[in-house]
């Protein structure tokens, strides 16, 4: 029998991941008084400047969403070990029905509930992230681009030293994914404009898409696995 691979480390389904994660970033620094939802770098950057400043409110808007993201991490393990073994549906999807859920809720709260709401968008991140970090077998990151951008210049370096043509596809991919995500965040910027807080619902209708596409190919594998499909 042939052996397939998941879903959630396809091409495709990372893609959307993408989108989603750059229309997150922007969605949160645009309509949620610049915080960013992804990158915990730049608040923590933003928060020891703040507290420096003697400014202890502005400080704590980029403190508690690093918080946040901590408990993300944590959530999303405790969900994988939880069902991880569960057969009626991929303890991923779990955790996309989670993103949707909580983010569908963000767009409901007005801009004077910013601090929360930005909390609960960099849970959804750090859950993300946490969750899908393959793409066909090779680390890569949904939500934010410095490691995959240091992946695809250390490959893109590799193949004109080896000449090597996978390293190069792979570089490509890489570089593929980045400009996704930075169209993800040109969408989020205009969309954000337009809808405001409400904007995010948009990232809901990309993970929606991702969390059905995830059903498909979970149905093939119980149609080959249980003799459905023997060619």
């Amino acid at each position: 029998m042939k052996k397939r691979g998941q879903m959630s480390e396809s091409i495709i389904v990372i893609g959307l991941l993408c989108v989603s994660g750059g229309f997150q970033d922007a969605y949160t620094y645009i309509c949620r008084n610049g915080v960013f939802a992804n990158a915990q770098t730049g608040n923590i950057v933003l928060m020891g400047q703040h507290f420096a400043e003697g400014n202890l409110k502005l400080g704590l808007r980029y403190l508690f969403p690093v918080f946040s993201f901590l408990l993300g991490i944590i959530l999303a393990e405790v969900i994988k070990k939880c069902y991880k073994e569960f057969d009626k549906i991929h303890w991923r999807q779990i955790i996309l029905a989670i993103e949707i859920l909580i983010l569908f809720f963000v767009g409901w709260m007005p801009e004077k509930m910013s601090m929360v709401s930005n909390m609960l968008v960099s849970l959804v991140c750090a859950m993300q992230v946490q969750s899908f970090r393959k793409l066909n077998g090779n680390a890569y990151a949904t939500t934010m681009c410095i490691g995959n951008l240091r992946t695809a210049t250390e490959l893109w370096f590799s193949y004109h030293t080896t000449g090597n043509t996978e390293l190069r596809k792979k570089s490509l991919l890489y570089f593929g994914f980045i400009g996704i995500f930075a169209v993800g965040a040109a969408v989020g910027s205009i969309m954000a404009g337009l809808l405001y807080e409400k904007a995010i619902w948009f990232s809901c209708l990309v993970l929606i898409v991702a969390f059905c596409l995830m059903f498909i190919k979970e149905n093939q594998e119980n149609i080959d696995k249980y003799g459905g499909n023997k060619g």
